[in-house]
């Protein structure tokens, strides 16, 4: 006899996924009193010390407590390697565990978005949302807003090794630049983080904590979605297991899924809903065939150079040394400053590969460390990485249900490095990178390539060590795609296409990747999804009157 699931609701409006876009949906509608708003999260609260100290990411990474623990199937661009998949299980979603890097990618990117026939995507239309969260450190301007939830700062530590590479990649033609987010990101500097006096500022402290005591919002953790339910073509509500038991939760509104670009699809074709060979090899009733589910993967694979030096301070000896470590604990404790307040990288570049591109299609970060994998002790020699990504790959890949279980992780194929496009471009980055390193400012430290190695040399060689180095920079997005075409999912205003009351808010929903770090974007597209929910909540009312 099955067990008897507890029945919640009605709520207006239930947001599956508590991470960077559930916070601000479920701060954003909850702001109207009249409205009941239920935020699920698979994960817990965001309380563990590693989630406040930046340089946590490092622990949250592979940690259950914070990360689901996805792998990707092997993947023959890089040489058959499967990479470990971080994704955030916890308040705050990947916001918690990530780099807390804060850049909106290039105005060209939303300008693409439009000319694909999404409406109200442009630069223009979604430079406002930008600024409507945006808390920055110089104040309101003309490029950012001030007095919101997202707080953006400087970072609160400096390296000889970074302001070397800045010089030599100034010397390649790369200009200096004190802000990557005006809409041109070309340019050589500090990028700015998501911090607050040195301490990690995620969506759930930004937006969800200060609407946690609306007596109209509910916020459940360790409440992991199974299945949208459905009657007809219209999403009634969804069953979730709570800390293990069964639930379900009736929605008189919508159904918000922003469970990323790994969960939503992910929860689409358990409801049925998706590509039906795929759904029926599974054992899965088609509700409602809609191809594109899970598709469009599309992600930033970063090649990591590392190159020895000499004469210079790096982590490496800081953090192999116990006087180094407690020096860099007390530092953090009395002043809130140096290396536990790190981003995973300090220093950034956005530049062309060649002169054909339009706009900068590479991005550098630059980290003054170096170690051979996430997770894996830093090198006992001085040395830092350059990892550089090509922001605008042609390889397209897949996020699919493995069965009917939702507890069972979905196959994720990310097709890195598929195309000769994305090949040629791998090589290329790796002779810029090559470029940089062989200048004055970097020289003059005795910059020599550990990897890949100078024996790779022609363009295959390259592409080919460069799948034995990369690994993903954690940006997946696109699955549940934006668009009118035979693959889209949601339309211009999120909503799926084909039911009613049900819509997609997430990185998903990107139907091409941003050139540049997502998170921030998809705060972004958060803010803007909620001003269309209320507008079409107002719209539907005047029609009923």
């Amino acid at each position: 006899m099955p067990e008897p699931r507890e029945e919640i609701g009605p709520f207006d409006y239930i947001v599956v996924g508590a991470g960077s876009a559930g916070c601000v949906l479920a701060n954003r509608l909850s702001a109207d009193p009249e409205v009941k708003v239920l935020l699920l999260e698979a994960g817990g609260k965001d309380d563990w010390i590693w989630f406040k100290i930046p340089i946590g990411y490092l622990y949250c990474m592979g940690d259950p407590r914070a990360d689901w623990g996805y792998r990707t199937e092997p993947e023959p661009g890089l040489n058959g390697r499967a990479l470990n998949y971080p994704r955030g299980k916890v308040l705050g979603g990947c916001s918690s565990i990530n780099g807390m890097l804060y850049l909106r990618g290039q105005a060209a990117d939303y300008d693409g978005w439009r000319q694909m026939g999404n409406l109200g995507w442009a630069w223009d239309d979604v430079r406002p949302y930008f600024l409507r969260s945006e808390d920055h450190f110089a104040g309101a301007n003309a490029d950012h807003g001030a007095g919101g939830e997202w707080r953006v700062e400087r970072q609160r530590l400096s390296w000889e090794i970074l302001e070397a590479f800045a010089q030599a990649a100034e010397l390649c033609g790369i200009p200096r630049t004190d802000d990557f987010n005006r809409g041109d990101n070309e340019g050589v500097g500090l990028f700015h983080v998501n911090q607050r006096r040195g301490v990690r500022w995620s969506t759930a402290t930004g937006f969800l904590k200060p609407a946690s005591r609306r007596p109209n919002l509910t916020v459940l953790t360790h409440a992991q979605a199974e299945r949208l339910t459905l009657e007809g073509g219209r999403v009634t509500g969804l069953t979730f297991r709570r800390d293990g038991r069964p639930a379900h939760a009736t929605a008189a509104g919508e159904v918000i899924l922003a469970s990323g670009s790994i969960g939503s699809p992910q929860i689409l074709e358990l409801s049925g809903i998706g590509d039906p060979e795929l759904l029926q090899a599974h054992g899965i009733a088609v509700r409602h065939a809609l191809p594109g589910v899970g598709e469009n993967l599309q992600d930033h694979l970063q090649i990591r150079t590392v190159y020895k030096v000499q004469g210079t301070r790096t982590l490496n000896q800081v953090a192999n040394s116990l006087l180094g470590k407690m020096g860099m604990g007390l530092e953090y404790l009395l002043r809130r400053t140096g290396p536990l307040t790190m981003a995973p990288s300090q220093l950034g570049a956005f530049a062309k590969s060649d002169s054909s591109q339009a706009t900068p299609n590479l991005e550098y970060h630059v980290q003054p460390l170096s170690l051979d994998a996430f997770g894996e002790p830093l090198h006992r020699f001085p040395a830092f990485t350059a990892s550089v990504c090509n922001l605008r790959p042609e390889s397209r890949g897949s996020i699919h249900i493995k069965g009917p279980d939702p507890q069972t992780a979905p196959a994720i194929r990310p097709n890195y490095l598929s195309t000769p496009a994305d090949r040629r471009v791998a090589a290329e980055s790796i002779r810029l990178t090559r470029k940089i390193c062989a200048q004055e400012p970097l020289q003059r430290f005795q910059a020599e390539e550990f990897k890949p190695g100078l024996d790779f040399a022609r363009d295959e060689e390259l592409a080919s060590a460069a799948g034995d180095i990369a690994t993903t920079i954690f940006h997946p997005v696109g699955t549940c795609k934006m668009g009118s075409d035979s693959l889209a999912v949601v339309d211009a205003r999120l909503r799926v296409h084909g039911l009613q009351r049900l819509r997609v808010v997430d990185a998903s929903i990107m139907p091409t990747i941003t050139s540049g770090n997502t998170n921030s974007p998809v705060v972004m597209i958060a803010e803007k999804a909620a001003d269309m929910i209320r507008e079409d909540r107002r719209s539907a009312a005047r029609s009923a009157a």
